[in-house]
């Protein structure tokens, strides 16, 4: 898993697409399916994206049961969305861009309640980032080979202190297998600017991981 994260990602093969070409996906066909009032392509779509949509939700929110209150979200908008749906991109995109704005508004939303909880409070927090703390148990032994579940959990903690922008790009790229032109479209970036934020991103995993990948 590390490995995959920290390698050159390939250069996107696709380009930008012309209208119809959209119409060639088929979760864009099961979406026109439901604007033309089709009940069972919704749930079809549900099914297709849920756990997926969850898992990346996950990751940018940090806690599963707002990702899932998030991903019910996701799908509410969609489908109130039916009836003036018109394909302008892949459905994965169109559907993870919806996440993409939910989930920074719900990590704005909870920082302005953390800044104010914090500002009424005289507690003082004893506790250290796990990053910290795997740091000084590593120290004791610092030529041990870690087990491959104390790796992969290096490896979340070190994607879950990427930024959230660059997070956001590795997921896409390396979870859901986007392509460059794909994740711009998501992130509404241009995909050169995809590819310099993949590329900064791999140097900040590089920097945490390289103690425990040699």
């Amino acid at each position: 898993m590390s490995g995959e994260l920290l390698a050159d990602p390939p250069p996107s093969t696709a380009g930008t697409p012309d209208g119809g070409s959209y119409l060639r996906d088929p979760d864009v066909q099961l979406m026109l399916r439901v604007r033309e009032g089709d009940e069972s392509a919704f749930p079809r779509l549900v099914e297709a994206y849920q756990d997926r949509l969850v898992g990346l939700l996950t990751h940018l929110v940090g806690e599963r049961d707002a990702a899932e209150d998030l991903a019910q979200e996701v799908f509410l908008r969609v489908y109130r969305a039916r009836n003036g749906y018109v394909p302008s991109a892949k459905f994965s995109t169109w559907l993870f861009r919806i996440a993409q704005n939910l989930a920074s508004n719900s990590r704005r939303g909870r920082r302005r309640r953390r800044e104010v909880s914090f500002a009424s409070s005289s507690e003082v927090s004893d506790s250290r980032p796990n990053e910290a703390l795997l740091a000084e148990k590593s120290a004791f032994i610092p030529n041990r080979q870690i087990a491959k579940r104390e790796l992969q959990a290096v490896v979340r903690d070190a994607l879950e202190d990427l930024g959230e922008r660059q997070k956001l790009a590795v997921l896409l790229h390396k979870f859901e297998g986007m392509s460059y032109a794909d994740i711009a479209e998501t992130m509404e970036m241009t995909p050169q600017a995809v590819k310099s934020l993949l590329s900064r991103a791999r140097e900040n995993l590089r920097t945490k991981l390289e103690v425990y990948v040699k």
